[in-house]
């Protein structure tokens, strides 16, 4: 990847297999050669930000997005979170909102979701980078094969994790997901267009820790993201 990209080592170790696959070369490639053209985000050193901060051994839960932000400073490697300072955008505001009605956490002054992330929460999108202003730009280059590598390794040598999949792209990843050892939480995206049609009252977090809580796990403070 970009020289200046950095994965936590435990998730080295569980992905080496992939990033000596020859697909990752011709990724590599493709960013290379995308960055002499365009404005890429995120910025190198936060590609695999959602790996480093929520190293292979400490997740309890996944929440899967599709690519990353495309505005100026918002994307930093964690999907539906942004940068510090940033305008919350929709979706995330309806994330929050759904936070508030179903555990009663403050809702959050920032966007920013690094405080989950550290709580064992894999913030993971399909596609690790974008062009700027241009949505979907990355996809099919090599991405897609990557992160469903990561889901299906989260599945097989992993027990007890919480799947949160909301909207249909991320819902068809559920056949990567043995769901005899872990538990899947399925509802309509966030996004204002779809939001009413059954996000809004679905309480994955709540879901979430009483799974947790029920085979023994430190449950999630999900609160974190609004005491910063």
């Amino acid at each position: 990847m970009a020289t200046n990209s950095v994965i936590h080592e435990s998730w080295k170790i569980v992905l080496e297999s992939e990033f000596t696959h020859p697909y990752m070369e011709d990724l590599k490639a493709f960013l290379v050669e995308e960055k002499k053209k365009h404005t890429i985000f995120p910025e190198g050193n936060k590609i695999f930000n959602a790996f480093n901060s929520t190293p292979f051994g400490t997740v309890k839960a996944v929440i899967l997005g599709q690519d990353p932000y495309h505005g100026v400073a918002q994307a930093h490697g964690l999907s539906f979170s942004v940068q510090r300072g940033v305008p919350i955008p929709p979706s995330l505001q309806n994330i929050f909102k759904e936070l508030v009605a179903d555990i009663g956490c403050n809702y959050p002054k920032s966007g920013d979701l690094s405080h989950w992330a550290q709580e064992g929460v894999l913030l993971l999108n399909t596609l690790l980078t974008v062009r700027s202003s241009e949505p979907f730009s990355h996809k099919e280059h090599g991405w897609e094969r990557f992160t469903d590598q990561v889901i299906k390794i989260l599945s097989t040598e992993c027990e007890h994790i919480v799947f949160i999949l909301w909207g249909a792209p991320a819902g068809k990843k559920s056949s990567l997901i043995d769901e005899e050892k872990h538990l899947i939480l399925k509802a309509p995206h966030p996004s204002p267009l779809s939001s009413y049609r059954g996000f809004f009252g679905s309480k994955p977090f709540s879901q979430t820790n009483t799974y947790l809580e029920r085979w023994g796990i430190k449950p999630i403070n999900w609160c974190s993201v609004t005491a910063h």
